[in-house]
């Protein structure tokens, strides 16, 4: 089936999902009504069979619409119940690919006709399809073994629509207080959507990144082919590779290296580079078994670091290299992770939490990721915040995007039950 491209068409998406979700509210409230009991708005809303109708649009839609929907899952999945966090999930990894007339469609738009034969091969059918794009491998008569990821049509101009009608979505469900202004959020999700959605910026980053990382023998980066590259198409050299994960049954020293390198990677990013990949999906790392390094993907969330918010950070894990607990805690502050109503409301609560965030920077040895009780007593304490409204609080941009990226390194090592050396790590630049 054809992605919606119009904004039209989209928006009757969009209506038929809000259509169904009503029906749907309106059938479990009879339920629970007829067991005596009075649901909220959001019990009603966020049933299975109501999540499975968001997902299934959310997934024909693609582009924003899924984009969204995937980084609700990844970002706030533990605010979610588990239904709606599991089901949610899936748009990771279920994006439906274009079928080959839509496809054919785009490339005669950016190519011309008969770009067929600029090459010897090209498979059609997409070795990866996400939320905005869908990716080929082909074969130029030059020999050269391409990546070509092509976007999904309509996605740049439905960008701002979209993500107003998720949002909407999440209003209704009750999870985000009415009290929570999440303009700037919007605006700021707009943005970067806009930025992944023009590809020749990010293969712009992606010869940056190339370049930068050119010395380093852990890294491999894909190689733009700039010829083919346009603002909805973006050609690379194909460098295979597994996916990272699976490595959680390699052995355990080159579990430790993997993780040990990745955290190695978003150090340079944030003190050497000042430019910062921020898009922790597990799907843009791979491994390559054949040299052990790390194939990197996806430079669309590419975003620049500025030298203050470095040195934020700098003077947080000096704090925290030290056992200087209340030292970090005002760091924290300063960083944006949360404002005075939640250090005035449980300080005590708030000091608990940090002696864990802590902890891998003051071990005397590798620390263990690996160990649940760590992460599952964060995930409590986390929860506790998170569950009351009244301190709710957005961090500033640059700062969300960077803690997008550390959670996603570390629950990397947590799933490869890796064991790094932090201190050993962070000493260089602080």
């Amino acid at each position: 089936m054809a992605v919606p491209s119009g904004r039209l068409s989209r928006l009757a998406r969009f209506g038929g999902l809000a259509s169904g979700v009503a029906g749907g509210m309106l059938a479990e409230g009879a339920r629970q009504f007829s067991q005596g009991r009075r649901p909220t708005v959001g019990d009603l809303l966020l049933t299975p069979a109501n999540a499975v109708r968001v997902t299934e649009q959310l997934a024909q839609l693609r582009g924003a619409a899924m984009k969204v929907g995937q980084l609700i899952s990844m970002d706030a999945g533990e605010m979610l119940p588990p239904e709606l966090s599991d089901i949610l999930s899936r748009l990771r990894a279920d994006a439906r690919p274009m079928p080959q007339v839509q496809l054919k469609a785009a490339l005669n738009r950016r190519w011309g006709r008969g770009w067929e034969a600029r090459f010897t091969r090209f498979d059609f059918d997409p070795v990866a399809a996400a939320s905005i794009g869908q990716v080929h491998r082909a074969l130029t008569l030059n020999g050269d073994d391409l990546a070509i990821k092509v976007q999904y049509p309509g996605v740049r101009n439905s960008i701002d629509s979209d993500v107003d009608n998720v949002a909407a979505l999440m209003r209704l469900s009750g999870l985000m207080p009415r009290e929570l202004d999440v303009t700037p959020l919007l605006g700021e999700a707009k943005r970067q959507l806009h930025e992944e959605a023009d590809y020749e910026r990010e293969g712009q980053y992606l010869a940056r990144f190339a370049t930068l990382l050119a010395d380093d023998p852990d890294f491999v980066v894909p190689r733009l082919h700039a010829d083919l590259t346009r603002p909805d198409v973006l050609a690379m050299t194909y460098l295979p590779g597994d996916p990272v994960e699976d490595l959680a049954t390699a052995p355990q020293a080159e579990r430790d290296r993997v993780a040990t390198v990745l955290m190695r990677l978003l150090l340079r990013e944030l003190f050497a580079f000042g430019l910062m990949q921020t898009d922790p999906n597990f799907a843009n790392y791979r491994h390559d078994p054949a040299t052990g390094r790390i194939v990197l993907l996806d430079f669309g969330a590419t975003r620049a670091i500025g030298p203050e918010v470095a040195e934020g950070y700098r003077v947080f894990l000096r704090a925290a290299l030290a056992n200087d607990r209340d030292g970090a805690i005002a760091a924290a502050r300063r960083i944006g992770f949360f404002d005075d109503r939640a250090l005035n409301k449980d300080r005590a609560g708030l000091e608990a939490m940090f002696d864990l965030v802590l902890a891998p920077f003051q071990a005397t040895e590798p620390f263990d990721f690996g160990d649940t009780a760590v992460v599952a007593q964060l995930r409590t304490r986390g929860m506790s915040f998170a569950e009351d409204r009244a301190v709710w609080h957005i961090p500033p941009i640059d700062t969300l995007f960077i803690q997008r990226k550390l959670g996603g390194v570390y629950l990397m090592a947590a799933r490869l039950k890796a064991r790094v050396d932090m201190r050993a790590l962070l000493n260089p630049w602080l």
